[in-house]
């Protein structure tokens, strides 16, 4: 493939929380996303087999930017290896 064919590197960022302040906190994380470099879209994710369990999944052109978390949330970074 030449190279003004390839796409370029892209990211995905997860952050997790457990509870109702976590929900509340991660969904104005979510609203915050759209202002920042390189991103390209994200969801804030329920299930119900872990009701508990409020997850942000968001998608970033190249590398993600430094992303503060609220409080008692976990994140990592993942760098996209393939996808259809």
């Amino acid at each position: 493939m030449p190279a003004q064919d390839r796409v370029p590197a892209a990211c995905v960022h997860y952050a997790e929380g457990k509870g109702e302040a976590a929900r509340a906190a991660l969904h104005a994380f979510l609203d915050a996303l759209p202002g920042q470099a390189g991103f390209l879209g994200a969801e804030l994710l329920l299930s119900a087999a872990q009701p508990e369990l409020t997850l942000v999944a968001s998608r970033w052109a190249g590398e993600v930017p430094p992303l503060p978390v609220p409080d008692g949330v976990r994140a990592w970074v993942f760098q996209v290896q393939a996808s259809r």
